[in-house]
């Protein structure tokens, strides 16, 4: 083992009780994208704590902090902070009973299925050790705390800002995935997708039921849509080219013998290739439009939701990195 890692051993283990009671005490209090007041508060607290700069709002609700520590590289440290409209249903003891609001004013359940409070805790506890062991490093470090990733939105928002902190050498960023506990894994090159998300809504005319005749029924668009979508990925994508949609919501209609004038439908695309996303995009377009218009509709409105690119690792720091991940815990 690096020798001052093994110097830090006691103090990385003094401090995990103090993260596993951070770690409940977000899970238990999740809040949705751009409403994380409440999880920037306890961050912006620890960070004050441990003798960072700390700047709030960043982006709405970002934070940043930054701990200067003479000449050296700027290395920049990344956790996201929001949750999912979704109910919790692992059964823990800590498990989250939060009720938030989607942007619309509709109420949701909350929680987070996605690790963003486990990220928020080892990024405060990082903190925490490279404020107390300043003799072991020289440079500055940027604890950045993003709003909003669920909805793509958060980067952006905070990219625009970041003219007034100092520009990175290097920014590191971990995720909680799914996989053997205990293992970290590590890829130079493209290692998270491209992601798309796009709302259609499709207009017809509404009729009561006993009466199909006098209506144009955009549920039946809908519903054909998101089967006809499907083979975007199964008969229009190469096996070898690596791509995934996803339809996970479909909304239409209050009544159930009242067909109604609109139906709603969102998906979500993945891809690594400009080409292949650039082609599923045009084929969302034209399959919508053409089931639209079989039922004697016109076009559907179809919007970006949000859109963000291919996370590209760069190869040299990658490398790096995974020299010191295999010298401390082994292949």
């Amino acid at each position: 083992m690096n020798p001052t890692l093994l110097a830090l051993q006691p103090d990385i283990q003094a401090l995990l009780p103090k993260l596993d009671a951070l770690y409940k005490d977000l899970h238990q209090h999740p809040e949705l994208s751009m409403q994380e007041v409440r999880t920037a508060a306890l961050v912006a607290k620890n960070l004050h704590h441990c003798g960072y700069q700390v700047t709030e709002k960043v982006g709405v609700t970002g934070v940043v902090g930054l701990l200067e520590n003479g000449e050296g590289p700027v290395v920049m440290l990344r956790a996201d902070i929001d949750a999912l409209p979704m109910p919790e249903k692992t059964g823990l003891p800590y498990a989250s009973q939060a009720v938030g609001k989607l942007e619309d004013g509709t109420p949701t359940p909350v929680s987070h299925m996605c690790g963003h409070d486990m990220h928020v805790a080892w990024l405060i506890g990082a903190a925490e050790i490279f404020a107390k062991h300043r003799a072991l490093w020289k440079g500055t470090l940027m604890l950045v705390f993003q709003p909003r990733e669920e909805i793509g939105k958060g980067a952006l928002a905070m990219i625009e800002a970041m003219e007034h902190f100092p520009k990175p050498d290097i920014i590191l960023g971990q995720h909680v995935m799914v996989g053997k506990a205990g293992s970290i894994g590590y890829r130079a090159g493209a290692i998270l997708t491209a992601g798309d998300s796009l709302h259609v809504t499709f207009h017809g005319r509404g009729a009561h039921g006993s009466m199909p005749q006098n209506a144009i029924d955009p549920v039946m668009m809908a519903a054909h849509s998101a089967v006809r979508l499907q083979t975007i990925i199964s008969r229009e994508t190469a096996p070898l080219d690596s791509a995934v949609l996803t339809i996970g919501s479909i909304q239409a209609g209050t009544k159930e013998n009242i067909i109604p004038d609109e139906a709603t439908l969102k998906l979500n695309m993945r891809s690594y290739k400009d080409s292949v996303r650039d082609k599923m995009i045009s084929s969302v377009k034209r399959i919508c439009c053409c089931e639209s218009h079989a039922s004697g509709a016109g076009d559907p409105d179809i919007n970006f939701i949000d859109s963000y690119p291919v996370t590209v690792n760069d190869r040299q720091a990658t490398e790096k990195l995974a020299q010191q991940f295999i010298a401390h815990f082994a292949e």
